[in-house]
């Protein structure tokens, strides 16, 4: 306790005088006092309301010189910190022009103003590491751990709070998007190129977006019609032979209706092998994904829509490198290897309706169409998936009282169809028929309070029925209290009910020779044996803000924990088997990470970071085990790089990471014989990430990165790569990189 005072008490040293002043407006020349108008800085380290008489007090931890004066149905003010004393006066939204102001911004950070714990990842981030979908997004996120799946797909996988993707509520414009089938490779299928940012909330997430967030959740927001650029052209190759093209065009249609039109297209036509075990490092294949989008804009009438067209066809060939696509039985094929064919369809509308008259009042609804067929072999094994989904929220905004107090409810569905197979050319191996249809439709309820100064709460209830696992309820909770003008704590607790995809989650393990097997009598299909995932989540955050060496700093503790009441285990202790059943005693994950982020100069940004992660689960052979292949601990490292721009509108950019990579527990290899077995600690691993931008003007740039700096290669990363029909065959035991260092080198072309 005396450590956290201390911590808080830091921001104490900086002393400043309070801003206090009178927001009015003039009705027949005479000044009229507003009550309840909002009054904040402009870098959201704190605000205020104005009283019964229109004064307010706004202390300045900071030394602050813009801040903001805001009403329902007035124009936004933003002014200067000139006098300590003023009057301001507030004109109605049609009598003022709007006033902007702009100031520089990181291109990561952490929310002050929300209760929850939200990070903010804007596009110029994602710049850093030139990242090609979603799942390599995260890079420069300490956060976010990303690692491979496995040895042959070459998929990656990201994992939060010291869980897997799958416990993470995946959304696009806070629809989920990336669930059921889209769990295997749903990542890829975003281009990082179409992303306008990211916003990453450990912990429970909202009861508006559902109830599936276990340990938090990630909201991809996509670029916009209206704001993005008119023609945009990306570039980019890399060392493994990978070529990847992205385009945008944007038009205004006329002046409500704008129109973008986003394509993508990657493809690998060689097969590389740099660890030389006689598997491609990562697949062969090609993708073609288009995004048609529409958005419509009536600020008269208060209107705002959204039309999207998404289509994506994906192959990848994976496994030996004499593999021959096409020729599946072993007795005429020699080789082991698969292919995955994905088509996807997608449609979304979104529609939202603001009273012009009374802006805190609105309306939205949410609909999204998917549809799934994705087709996959792996050596003898036949994974075939065809999936229909339907998802529709009905949400409605208003306040209690004065604009304080605001409230959200609304009502949402899920529809869910599945024909899914698992089919064995092997004979000694099962098939698996687990067709189903899941339903669930909810209601729910939001409260928020937020005095603009300390305090920000939010508290939410969710009532759902599932036609597979009944009726639920999600409580989710969430407060922020600046307790020093410079240190601010959140603390939110939630549960969360999820529906295991038992073999989408766990695609990896078809790379193995291992048998399926559930035990207890549970099956895939059967909902009456087979439980839904509940886990409560508890989450405390500490902000400090302060001056280092009269540069700007920040302090960050955060520390959770994820308790799981029930759980479909993935249990793959016995290297011939995987064993799927009911938890059956505990199961969590506790999460620390301390964050510490530093303005060198106007161009240098730092960012330091180390989390420690303990995440255990029963056993019912093997008892109480740490999770496998997750680090014990991460130190993470961030140098940014940001110079000065000429007459000419030319810089230099360039981005250093450091990833130092705990031990990780493998899996027990001691039932298979000597040459085939792995230790049961994995090392310690160091990963350089590092890459340099030539900005030449507002039009184009050309960039150059290195991944994997220190070549750093896994020993053994396939088991019995020499025999791979083989009893003894796998190829899930990865820790680490598998095929050394990746350069890659691109170009950037706008019209703005």
């Amino acid at each position: 306790m005396r450590l956290i005072i201390l911590f808080l008490c830091l921001s104490n040293f900086t002393f400043s005088q309070d801003l206090k002043g009178k927001v009015l407006e003039l009705i027949d020349n005479n000044e009229v006092p507003i009550v309840g108008a909002n009054i904040f800085w402009i870098d959201n380290s704190g605000g205020t309301v104005s009283d019964i008489d229109g004064n307010f007090t706004l202390s300045n931890p900071n030394d602050l010189k813009s801040y903001i004066v805001s009403f329902v149905g007035y124009k936004n003010d933003t002014l200067k910190t000139n006098s300590l004393n003023s009057k301001i006066f507030l004109v109605p939204d049609s009598q003022l022009d709007e006033v902007s102001l702009k100031y520089n911004s990181k291109s990561s950070s952490v929310s002050l103003l929300s209760s929850a714990n939200i990070i903010n990842i804007s596009s110029e981030e994602l710049l850093k590491a030139a990242c090609c979908n979603l799942a390599e997004s995260f890079e420069t996120t300490p956060s976010i751990d990303v690692n491979f799946s496995d040895a042959i797909s070459g998929r990656k996988q990201i994992n939060m709070l010291g869980l897997s993707s799958p416990n993470i509520l995946m959304s696009i414009e806070n629809i989920p998007s990336i669930r059921g089938a889209l769990q295997s490779y749903g990542l890829t299928y975003i281009p990082g190129t179409w992303i306008e940012s990211l916003q990453v909330a450990k912990g429970s997430g909202s009861v508006v977006n559902g109830y599936e967030s276990v340990s938090g959740q990630i909201n991809t927001e996509l670029r916009k019609p209206l704001t993005d650029d008119k023609f945009f052209l990306n570039l980019f190759a890399n060392s493994m032979e990978r070529l990847e093209l992205n385009a945008h065009h944007t038009s205004n249609l006329n002046d409500k209706l704008d129109h973008g039109l986003y394509f993508h297209t990657n493809k690998k036509a060689t097969s590389a092998d740099n660890n030389n075990d006689g598997f491609r490092d990562s697949p062969t294949g090609k993708q073609l994904n288009i995004l048609n989008r529409f958005q419509y804009t009536n600020l008269e009438k208060g209107l705002v829509g959204f039309f999207d067209f998404n289509y994506v066809f994906d192959e990848r060939v994976y496994g030996e490198n004499e593999y021959i696509d096409g020729i599946i039985f072993p007795e005429n094929q020699n080789y082991w290897g698969g292919k995955t064919d994905s088509e996807i369809l997608k449609t979304n509308f979104k529609f939202g309706y603001v009273d012009p008259l009374i802006t805190y009042r609105s309306l939205g609804l949410q609909f999204a169409y998917t549809g799934i067929d994705m087709g996959s072999s792996f050596g003898y094994r036949n994974h075939d998936t065809k999936q229909t989904s339907i998802y529709s929220n009905l949400v409605y905004n208003s306040i209690i009282g004065d604009t304080r107090s605001k409230i959200k409810t609304g009502i949402s569905l899920t529809y869910d169809e599945y024909d899914e197979f698992i089919f064995n050319n092997n004979l000694s191996l099962n098939n698996f028929d687990i067709s189903r249809t899941e339903r669930s439709i909810g209601a729910y309820f939001e409260y928020n309070y937020d005095d603009l100064d300390k305090l920000n709460l939010s508290a939410g209830l969710r009532f759902d029925n599932h036609n597979k696992i009944g009726n639920f309820i999600s409580p989710r909770f969430h407060m922020k209290y600046r307790v020093f003008p410079k240190s601010t704590i959140k603390f939110s607790f939630g549960k969360a009910t999820r529906v295991a995809n038992i073999f989408s989650e766990n695609q990896k393990l078809f790379y193995s020779s291992r048998e399926i097997i559930f035990t207890e009598n549970l099956t895939p299909t059967d909902f009456s044996t087979m439980k839904a995932d509940q886990a409560w989540n508890y989450g405390l955050s500490i902000i400090n803000s302060f001056k280092l060496f009269n540069r700007e700093s920040q302090l960050i503790l955060d520390y959770y924990i994820t308790d799981f009441q029930n759980k479909v285990v993935a249990d793959w202790e016995t290297p011939s088997q995987i064993n799927f059943y009911n938890l059956i005693g505990k199961s969590y994950s506790n999460s620390f990470q301390v964050q510490l982020s530093y303005t060198l100069s106007n161009s240098i940004d730092l960012l330091f970071a180390y989390k420690n992660t303990v995440a255990e689960t029963d056993y019912i052979s093997h008892g109480r085990l740490k999770n496998p292949l997750t680090p014990s601990d991460r130190l993470f490292f961030n140098l940014s790089y940001n110079g000065s721009v000429n007459e000419k509108g030319s810089s230099w950019k360039y981005d250093f990471t450091f990833n130092h990579i705990g031990e990780q527990r493998i899996p027990s290899t001691q039932d298979n014989p000597q040459q085939y077995r792995l230790p049961s600690i994995s090392e310690k691993l160091n990963l350089i990430n590092t890459q340099i931008t030539r900005v030449f003007s507002e039009s184009f740039q050309l960039y150059l990165g290195v991944e994997n700096l220190t070549n750093y290669k896994q020993e053994n990363a396939i088991i019995s790569s020499d025999d791979p029909f083989g009893d003894y065959f796998d190829a899930t035991y990865v820790y680490g990189p598998i095929f050394g260092r990746m350069t890659y080198v691109g170009l950037r072309y706008y019209i703005k």
